[in-house]
């Protein structure tokens, strides 16, 4: 029997994880199925217990059901923990076992398709909700020189900045705070960009050769990207390699292959504008 994967989200009738593993199962010459599985909002726990009684090894997970992925599982990776929220998980026998490969996919998406490289690198991570809290420790084990949190509440990244104290010394502030500041790298994990939304950003953050970095991708630049090019930084990239290289985390804590990703992301790059 074939191993079967999917992934849970509501709405899920858009995702690209299933054409995105498909494609990794061809070219690392795996056998699996996977497929999109829309859970009711108020049964994610149901939807995850059929899956499993049907033959289920493995699923990602995306909105609104992370957290609650999270508060299911039996055992948790220290990125999961530290995280709070899970995208991936792995079922054996009557564990559940829970990791996220989001802040991996991040920082494999900068590193490695964009050659950024982290260490001595003055860090701004926009936003102190979920997609930055995964964010956060792979970011720091990059061994940058600083990390600043900013939000639109102050409180809220403190509290964030505080999850992270015994690694890093992380600073944080609302966006006026920043002012003054440069920094070579900036990531908006904020959701303003999915709402067509700038952000109030002060003059002078990015400093010479600095990479923008937007969590969200669509057909063309982001508001967050077009503030940043108009604000002097050196590249601005979008989350479609994020996306990616998360789903590529992900089916190697599956199937112990790391597939290739630079074929995918270029065909996924196209079909947006196609």
């Amino acid at each position: 029997m074939t191993d079967l994967y999917a992934v849970f989200g509501n709405p899920i009738a858009h995702s690209k994880s299933p054409a995105i593993h498909a494609a990794f199962a061809r070219a690392s010459n795996q056998a699996l199925i996977y497929e999109a599985r829309l859970a009711a909002v108020d049964g994610f726990e149901q939807a995850i217990s059929d899956f499993r009684t049907a033959g289920g090894q493995g699923a990602n997970v995306t909105v609104p059901f992370k957290e609650e992925a999270y508060r299911l599982c039996t055992r948790l990776s220290d990125r999961a923990a530290r995280a709070g929220a899970v995208n991936t998980l792995t079922f054996n026998g009557n564990e559940i076992f829970g990791d996220n490969t989001d802040g991996a996919g991040l920082v494999r998406d900068i590193t490695h398709n964009f050659g950024y490289e982290l260490a001595g690198k003055r860090v701004l991570l926009l936003g102190a909700g979920g997609a930055a809290r995964g964010a956060i420790a792979p970011l720091l084990a990059g061994a940058p020189a600083s990390l600043f949190i900013a939000n639109r509440s102050a409180e809220k990244a403190e509290l964030l900045a505080a999850a992270f104290a015994d690694i890093f010394p992380v600073n944080t502030g609302n966006f006026a705070k920043i002012a003054g500041n440069s920094f070579h790298l900036v990531i908006n994990a904020t959701s303003a960009s999915l709402a067509g939304e700038s952000l109030p950003l002060p003059q002078g953050i990015f400093a010479a050769g600095s990479l923008a970095y937007d969590m969200m991708y669509g057909k063309g630049e982001t508001p967050f990207m077009a503030l940043a090019r108009e604000q002097g930084a050196s590249c601005c990239a979008d989350g479609l390699g994020m996306l990616v290289e998360q789903a590529a985390e992900a089916f190697f804590v599956w199937r112990a292959v790391r597939p290739p990703t630079a074929a995918v992301l270029a065909n996924l790059r196209a079909g947006l504008h196609a």
